[in-house]
């Protein structure tokens, strides 16, 4: 019975799986066919082209042919000078590609344990002044083929927009060749010695953000989880961090590159390059598989963006593939760990990968994180970017159990390398992500969503507003995943297949490679990889081009653009358009059958022939426990009559906290600017201390409200805390800025009820409301930036609520 079952459920699957393969074939066709026909419409030349007279259609050819060959010319040209350029960057040793200057700080090659990593410093532009007492960034750099100095490739970048904010800004660098036995685990620990540096360097600051980029996204958290003493905030930029999460819907396929290492055989095709590199692994394959996600790009359109412009377009051109033409290289050691652990074993959030002998537990991080993605990306899509926090955590109250602070920041269509390069994208995110990084801390733990609206004041310019609206995991993770992540199951069975593949690889066929290659071969194989052929052969040292430089410049001298509205023109940009759409179309097709072969395959035909499979999905399912049984809520549920006077004071934040409501950053960083001006009145805890205090007290307040209100007097159990408390309350009352926000009913019903639970506060208290009010009354008078209050009552009112909820939160600091 059991196995006619599974050949039911077998054979619905395959259904299923046909109907899903024809629709997104259907959607293909359609998106083609809307293309074609919309390029049809601007066609120029139709049955009435007859009646044009003849010198007019002579003219216009003649001015096209002219306009072409011009633009051919100089086309040839941009790319004799891309391939001088990267000559050029390989025989300087392919240097960062970074915009800015740079001082070496620590050169890892001689360490210890030697890495082909370096920390510098970057030096500020002229006119632009750091702060060395400000926090410090340190920005990591993807390692996936290309070079470093993607996050500060211009001048509006993550580098750019954090010295611009006054921070000292350090950079990650690597070199193109790995040192001998280098593994991920050695330059995490090298990573650490960069950041116990730079605080060193700066010890009056506070610790220095991570920023991780891609593939320096996860190395940043494998930092964070092994050092968490010596690390501030963390952003991490489209990082693949789940690696078998992905987008699957019923449009077009989106996320193909996540079925790669399934329907490639695992892991060991990667073994095989590095073999035949001579142990060392050409980073030149890893941009060919990005190239391949789109070839209509790849293979067209940037190259017919920059025929049609080629007035404008060459600087922009020439500095991009720069940096996509510089390759480096990997161990085999290095490729073996990232793809055996992370592409194809997903392990990353496991905890049962490891350095010097310690797994890395991504719970151990205690600073904030910034997690930021896009729609847009088909590299490392939000379910990527955001799935592991639910195969971290779990919950929502294990993250305020723990003390964490996770801010997601979700970008609507920017593509993958966007989010890197994009000037619009860093002068709106990455600089609004510095500027959040400023009072962080100041959070309460959990789980938000940043949201960043644009607010223009007429005269052209745009200032941002930052608001923070909490949310729940358990929604996050059902919005980004509406199949509950069951599509992810498949991937347990490549994971298994993988390791049986590469067992056979190893066993069989890798000591006759070996044996067969030598630094020779790897040599000739790397010259003759097709992404470097097409950087190098276009270039002064190909005798077929030495005619080209002087011919460019007979063009450009006698250069004869023509019209944009020439008929022949148009009926260029059509014609790109039937090409691109054409590629488009074959990329579809081909992400739609590679779709449909893995599930067929992984979904269908693996479990049935191995049906004692053990799926993580499921069995996460079946551990699901109600939230009020979860381990973390219990634990603090059985602390409620215990702690002192932080406790107190998080226990009233929680208390009297805005329920559903944004939170503004500028909310935020008064409550940060509290903090340390009512320093004595604080316990002398870290942000990490106090959150993890925070996210008990939360836990306690939802679950328990009224037990913990009951029970809030016995944590203020000697009079000096009573006084403390009280003193600190008077203080913040008087102070206009926080009598300036207005209460909600239920705060000003729950602070009455803290008033009457703690004897002795109430007559005290009663005077001061008199006086906050009147002080209040006056800034708001002289104060164009204080919001007015609708009635005396409810600012007398809002008085005592907001200051007990801003003493709380601003404890968070």
């Amino acid at each position: 019975m059991p196995v006619q079952q599974g050949l039911t459920q077998s054979a619905e699957r395959a259904a299923k799986l046909a109907r899903l393969y024809q629709h997104r074939t259907q959607v293909a066709q359609k998106r083609f066919k809307d293309r074609v026909e919309q390029a049809g419409l601007a066609w120029p030349v139709d049955a009435r082209s007859a009646s044009l007279p003849t010198w007019s259609f002579w003219n216009d050819w003649a001015k096209y042919v002219i306009d072409s060959s011009q633009r051919s010319v100089l086309f040839l040209d941009a790319l004799r000078q891309r391939g001088n350029n990267y000559h050029e960057h390989e025989e300087a040793g392919r240097p960062p590609l970074l915009h800015f200057e740079c001082e070496m700080v620590l050169d890892a090659r001689g360490f210890a344990r030697p890495v082909n990593y370096a920390l510098v410093r970057i030096v500020p532009p002229k006119g632009v002044t750091v702060d060395p007492k400000k926090r410090p960034y340190v920005i990591i750099d993807p390692r996936a083929g290309h070079g470093p100095g993607i996050g500060g490739f211009k001048d509006d970048s993550q580098v750019g927009v954090a010295l611009r904010a006054g921070h000292p800004v350090y950079f990650v660098i690597f070199f193109p060749d790995p040192q001998p036995g280098q593994t991920l685990p050695d330059v995490c620990t090298a990573e650490q010695v960069f950041v116990r540096k730079v605080r060193e360097l700066h010890p009056d600051s506070l610790k220095p953000a991570i920023v991780g980029n891609c593939q320096g996204g996860w190395a940043a958290m494998m930092l964070a989880s092994s050092d968490p003493d010596d690390t501030g905030p963390i952003v991490i930029n489209g990082a693949p961090m789940s690696y078998w999460g992905g987008a699957w819907n019923e449009g077009e396929a989106e996320n193909p590159m996540r079925y790669s290492g399934g329907l490639l055989g695992g892991s060991w095709l990667s073994s095989l390059s590095a073999d035949l590199g001579n142990g060392v692994f050409d980073g030149a394959h890893l941009v060919s598989n990005f190239a391949n996600l789109n070839p209509a790009n790849a293979l067209w359109d940037k190259y017919y963006n920059l025929y049609a412009k080629i007035d404008t377009e060459p600087p922009r051109f020439l500095e991009f593939e720069r940096w996509w033409g510089g390759f480096y290289l990997m161990n085999r050691e290095e490729i073996d760990w990232i793809v055996q652990n992370l592409f194809v074993g997903n392990k990353l959030w496991s905890g049962t990968m490891g350095s010097n002998g310690k797994s890395f537990d991504l719970r151990e991080i205690r600073s904030p994180i910034i997690l930021f993605a896009s729609m847009g990306d088909n590299i490392t899509p939000p379910e990527q970017a955001f799935n592991w926090v639910a195969d971290v955590y779990g919950s929502t109250d294990e993250i305020k159990a723990r003390g964490q602070v996770i801010i997601g920041l979700l970008h609507k269509d920017v593509g993958h390398l966007g989010i890197f390069v994009s000037g619009k994208v860093a002068t709106k995110e990455h600089a609004q992500i510095v500027e959040v990084l400023e009072s962080i801390e100041s959070l309460p733990p959990g789980l938000y969503g940043m949201n960043i609206e644009e607010i223009g004041d007429g005269s052209g310019k745009i200032r941002y507003e930052v608001n923070f609206v909490e949310k729940q995991l358990e929604d996050i993770v059902a919005h980004f995943n509406r199949f509950e992540r069951k599509d992810e199951e498949p991937f347990e069975a490549v994971a298994e297949m993988s390791e049986f593949n590469q067992k056979a690889y190893e066993l069989f066929a890798q000591p006759l490679v070996q044996a067969m290659s030598n630094e020779t071969t790897a040599e000739i194989g790397r010259r003759l990889n097709p992404m470097r052929l097409e950087q190098s052969i276009p270039s002064d040292r190909n005798p077929w081009f030495a005619w080209v430089a002087p011919m460019a410049e007979v063009a450009r001298g006698a250069r004869q653009p023509a019209p944009e509205d020439s008929p022949f023109k148009q009926a260029e940009r059509v014609a790109s358009t039937w090409i691109s759409a054409s590629l488009d179309y074959y990329r579809d097709i081909r992400d739609a059958a590679s779709e449909a072969m893995f599930f067929q395959t992984f979904g269908i035909l693996f479990p049935a022939l191995h049906p004692g499979l053990r799926k993580r999905t499921a069995k996460a399912a079946e551990e699901a426990i109600a939230p009020r049984e979860q381990p973390v809520v219990k634990e603090a549920l059985a602390a409620i009559g215990q702690g002192g006077y932080a406790e107190a004071l998080a226990r009233a934040a929680c208390l009297l906290a805005r329920k559903g409501e944004p939170l503004p950053l500028a909310r935020v960083e008064l409550k940060s600017q509290l903090a340390r001006e009512y320093a004595d009145l604080l316990p002398p805890l870290s942000a990490q201390e106090w959150h993890a205090i925070r996210g008990r007290q939360e836990l306690i307040c939802r679950y328990e409200p009224e037990h913990a209100l009951a029970t809030l007097p016995g944590l203020l159990r000697s009079a000096k805390d009573r006084e403390r408390f009280v003193s600190l309350l008077d203080r913040l009352l008087a102070d206009p800025r926080v009598s300036a926000i207005r209460a909600t009913p239920a705060q000003e019903a729950t602070y009455e009820r803290i008033r009457e639970a703690l004897p002795g506060l109430g007559a005290r208290q009663q005077p001061m409301l008199a006086a906050a009010a009147r002080k209040r009354t006056r800034a708001q008078a002289s104060t164009s930036t204080a919001k007015p209050a609708k009635t005396t009552k409810s600012v007398k009112a809002a008085a005592p609520a907001r200051a007990a909820a801003k003493t709380a939160r601003g404890a968070s600091k």
